[in-house]
């Protein structure tokens, strides 16, 4: 299937505020920080049901809260995903891979969601889906695209912990309009813009992260 040229994300400049966490959302961080709000308009493009996103009026999906804390290279962040369906799919974040051979590690702090991991632009060679709850901790190896979607009819707040310096490709997801599956209320759809993707391999949360 053809894809049609795209414009690079982000499209436009992304809202920032100065606020603290929202109480409500079951976080005490004691830290003025500015979030980072991405729109239904910022991911319209990588989303299964076009025909809703084509109408579908823009509001805020999730919050990213960048730097919270420091341990030596690693950045500690915060990502709060309310509840929602995008049409026929289940919230999600953007998707990307990062610019630096590194890894990255997801905790939950609330809620339940899926990690989607993709390994390969194109071809790909290998995608794991792993379900993970409060407490549990996600490792992204390297080279993997990955993208989270909240499942559940909570928030979803997870933590991650990555290198400063591995920078984000968004633009390989934008070009094949979303990650190689989407989760959706009739599960897992295959996205036919890729070459090649293989069956996904569903696999559990990591036991032996107890640095982090």
């Amino acid at each position: 299937m053809a894809v049609k040229k795209q414009k690079n994300y982000p499209r436009k400049k992304i809202k920032r505020e100065n606020k603290t966490i929202p109480q409500n959302l079951g976080l005490n961080i004691q830290k003025k920080i500015k979030p980072e709000i991405r729109y239904l308009d910022d991911i319209r493009e990588v989303l299964y049901d076009k025909k809703w996103a084509k109408k579908a009026q823009n509001v805020e999906l999730y919050y990213m809260y960048r730097g919270i804390k420091k341990k030596g290279n690693l950045s500690y962040d915060i990502t709060v995903i309310p509840p929602r369906m995008l049409g026929k799919e289940f919230v999600k974040t953007y998707g990307h891979y990062h610019l630096k051979k590194t890894q990255e590690i997801y905790i939950v702090l609330k809620g339940k969601g899926i990690f989607l991991m993709q390994k390969g632009k194109d071809i790909i060679e290998d995608v794991v889906a792993i379900e993970a709850k409060k407490g549990e901790k996600v490792l992204i190896p390297p080279l993997f695209g990955h993208v989270t979607i909240n499942h559940g009819k909570k928030n979803l707040i997870t933590a991650n912990w990555v290198d400063q310096e591995a920078g984000h490709d968004y633009k390989s997801i934008l070009k094949k309009q979303g990650a190689c599956y989407y989760y959706t209320k009739d599960g897992w759809i295959k996205n036919k813009n890729y070459k090649k993707v293989p069956k996904i391999r569903f696999e559990k949360p990591n036991k032996n992260l107890d640095d982090f």
